[in-house]
């Protein structure tokens, strides 16, 4: 199981197929190849998803991502907020998938986080890694979001958002803790004015494939 697919999986509802999911998910990580941190993160957040009550988790859940808007899953949400913009980058980030033979259903948003973990894991895994590079801005957004409220979850998308930093940089995901403090990997907050293109299309993923 891909890496983006296993963060797909732990950042959805927590409900019984999740929970049947994790010994897979457990199988996978055991023999992946992940930094240390990527590791020990992860496994202490499938091991607390096992013990968690049901109901309590998906209380947890619905509180964290349903009930605040700056914890939203939806990354365009904290890039333009309700800006006539956003509509745009919806569309074309619908369009970007289609080019790769995905179609996702018509009650789901494009810019979901689980969803585009899904699609990057169908891709190669530098290209996926690359696709996420495009989202850090607003990954970096939701992380922060999510790290003052102390919620587990702030862990799982620290993960994605620092591989998505790496390969914006160029850089290994293996790169040692000392190595990221390197402040050529963090553009702070001289970002650009945001307007999302899609990135170039390079090769179909799996034809006919569905986040």
């Amino acid at each position: 199981m891909p890496f983006h697919r296993m963060l797909s999986l732990l950042l959805g509802y927590p409900d019984a197929a999740l929970r049947a999911a994790l010994p897979e998910v457990a199988a996978t990580l055991a023999s992946a190849d992940l930094a240390a941190q990527e590791r020990i993160t992860l496994d202490g957040f499938i091991d607390r998803i096992a013990r968690s009550d049901p109901t309590a988790a998906e209380e947890a859940y619905v509180r964290t991502f349903d009930m605040v808007p700056e914890h939203s899953l939806h990354l365009t949400h904290h890039l333009l907020g309700e800006d006539k913009n956003r509509g745009p980058a919806l569309i074309d980030l619908s369009e970007h998938y289609k080019a790769y033979g995905v179609e996702i259903s018509q009650n789901e948003l494009p810019d979901y986080l689980p969803l585009m973990l899904e699609f990057a894991s169908l891709l190669e895994e530098q290209e996926g890694r690359m696709f996420l590079s495009y989202w850090n801005k607003a990954l970096r957004q939701l992380h922060a979001n999510l790290a003052a409220s102390a919620t587990p979850y702030a862990e799982l998308v620290g993960l994605v958002e620092r591989r998505s930093r790496l390969a914006a940089a160029g850089c290994e995901v293996t790169t040692s803790a000392a190595e990221i403090t390197n402040p050529l990997l963090d553009d702070g907050d001289n970002d650009p004015p945001v307007s999302w293109n899609a990135p170039p299309h390079q090769a179909p993923a799996r034809s006919g494939s569905r986040c």
